[in-house]
């Protein structure tokens, strides 16, 4: 049960409990009569196939995780882990997760897959090391689970579901590089190319604004087109306008604190609209 319990952190719960959120919200954006079973079922699956993907993130970033200070106390970094046991574990979760999928919808199945495929072997695998701009893989795979809850809803890919995972796509450049200014000093140490040690502090601004303002403008013209009633439709314009506010602050009066703002704000909101979506 101890070895168990450390593959815990390993997933991370709020990490994955976020992206599954996009996914029952891809689902739910349907509107249709709810299957409860194909919910949980897929609720599971997915859920199994992102955390399969983040223990092999794990696994394969051990180096990375002892050589920085915010990870240096994950099992994988500590070594209460072996590697070969995280990746077992790892394989073995996301190999449930992906079958799961694919028993329950093929085409669902396969989007899942891809999520898996985009995050594992070309975000991590063959491009962290290598280049700042493996975010946009990364962000390819964090689009996938709304994508797949919307195929699973409708059937098919769609407009509406592609314009819900560009919503995520251009999101993800504003956790993930406030994210990468605050903790600057750890991913040099690491040797991991980010956009702020690549491009400058200045740059990364001007491109988290920029993906803000594309990911607000998907989100809303998904929820036009979803139909969502006129209340939700301005608080999700609330919702953006707030994420916006502090993406420009973070170019025009950029400080720690703004930035860190803007970091836990970025959550909030993705999570704030996928519940509102999902209603």
């Amino acid at each position: 049960m101890k070895k168990l319990r450390l593959f815990i952190p390993l997933t991370k719960p709020l990490q994955s409990g976020l992206l599954l959120a996009t996914g029952i919200a891809g689902y739910m954006s349907a509107h249709t009569p709810l299957d409860f079973l194909v919910f949980l079922a897929m609720a599971a699956s997915l859920f199994l196939a992102i955390s399969g993907s983040t223990i092999l993130n794990m696994w394969y970033d051990h180096d990375i995780d002892a050589r920085m200070r915010r990870t240096q106390k994950r099992p994988n970094a500590s070594g209460e882990l072996t590697r070969t046991e995280i990746f077992r574990g790892g394989m073995f979760v996301s190999i449930l997760g992906i079958g799961w999928a694919v028993l329950i919808h093929p085409l669902y199945g396969f989007v899942v897959f891809l999520g898996w495929f985009f995050d594992v072997v070309v975000y991590t695998l063959w491009l962290k090391r290598r280049t700042c701009w493996s975010i946009v893989w990364g962000g390819i795979s964090g689009a996938m689970p709304i994508l797949a809850g919307r195929v699973l809803a409708v059937g098919q890919v769609d407009i509406t579901g592609l314009l819900l995972a560009a919503s995520v796509l251009f999101w993800i450049p504003t956790h993930t590089l406030t994210f990468s200014m605050k903790f600057f000093e750890d991913y040099k140490a690491a040797g991991v190319p980010t956009f702020p040690s690549t491009y400058g502090f200045e740059a990364t601004r001007a491109i988290i604004a920029l993906s803000s303002i594309i990911a607000a403008a998907s989100i809303g013209v998904a929820g036009v087109m979803i139909g969502v009633q006129a209340g939700i439709l301005r608080l999700l314009i609330v919702l953006s306008s707030g994420l916006l506010l502090l993406s420009f602050t973070t170019v025009f009066r950029p400080s720690e604190r703004v930035n860190y703002s803007l970091f836990k704000y970025a959550s909030l909101y993705m999570l704030a609209a996928m519940i509102l979506l999902a209603i």
